[in-house]
């Protein structure tokens, strides 16, 4: 993710949520989100199209969760680790989907309790809210066609020239910049454009974390997913590596889902992921 100033990222969220409405496409009369410990309700933020991490889908199918205000149903591991924290809560789960730059202007004015999308606590993000323990750890990878230049590609190295790109305000789009000699195009705004991108020979690769380059790879044969070799991989900070509930300031939530999130085993966390995995879309 691109270095910013503190008050250009205010700025930025401030910008998103006067002229977006927060990205959330929810109806005015959505169920409304305090951060609190007494209500009954805990209302969660994703973009419901990362998958396997969230996605939409048609009906309840796999533990699904209705989105509020728009049609179809919300699935994938950050919803069913977002269940897992309301059951603790003793809430009722309520998922907003809201685009990705819509996230945290969404949680600061109090439109959701917390965003639950595959997000990283960086310390720029740390300025604006707070952030659970970790949830997932994450492994950056690249996505490149299966029969493509650099289908053979091993390490940051063969990766000279080519035309990379990630998406947008994400640490995926800063570390195209420790690939020496590439071509770093503009950062998309979806996974799904640049699958679109890739497949039509407009980007060489994209940056992603692992489980969505298998996911990317098994809903379309022309993907491949690239592991890279740990003597030239990305270099990542222990912040950027983990993958945290977002919530507001002093949220009085944050005691309890941390506690939550304790009880919940590597076993269990990688079991939920394996049927992420086997349960997304085939097909975008």
């Amino acid at each position: 993710m691109t270095v910013k100033t503190w008050k250009k990222t205010m700025a930025a969220l401030t910008g998103l949520f006067i002229l977006a409405g927060c990205g959330n496409g929810a109806t005015d009369d959505s169920s409304a989100a305090n951060g609190s410990a007494d209500s009954e309700t805990f209302v969660v933020g994703m973009e419901a199209g990362y998958p396997p991490f969230n996605w939409t889908q048609n009906d309840d199918s796999n533990g699904a969760v209705k989105i509020d205000g728009a049609d179809g149903y919300a699935n994938g591991y950050d919803v069913q680790m977002a269940q897992k924290v309301a059951d603790g809560l003793g809430k009722e789960l309520v998922i907003v989907k809201t685009e990705w730059d819509g996230l945290v202007p969404a949680l600061i004015s109090s439109k959701i309790d917390a965003i639950v999308a595959g997000m990283s606590p960086t310390e720029e993000r740390k300025e604006a809210i707070d952030f659970s323990d970790s949830y997932y750890t994450t492994e950056l990878v690249l996505v490149v066609k299966a029969d493509g230049a650099y289908a053979d590609a091993t390490a940051l190295a063969d990766f000279a020239d080519a035309k990379v790109t990630a998406q947008l305000n994400t640490l995926h789009y800063g570390v195209i910049d420790q690939i020496e000699g590439v071509q770093k195009q503009p950062a998309m705004d979806s996974f799904t454009s640049m699958r679109v991108a890739l497949e039509s020979g407009t980007i060489d690769a994209y940056v992603s974390e692992r489980p969505e380059a298998i996911s990317a790879s098994a809903a379309n044969s022309a993907f491949k997913m690239i592991e890279l070799d740990e003597t030239d991989t990305f270099e990542l900070s222990a912040a950027d590596s983990e993958i945290a509930i977002g919530l507001i300031k002093e949220s009085e939530l944050k005691d309890q889902i941390n506690e939550i999130l304790s009880g919940i085993t590597e076993e269990e966390r990688i079991q939920m992921m394996d049927e992420a995995i086997q349960n997304q879309p085939s097909a975008e």
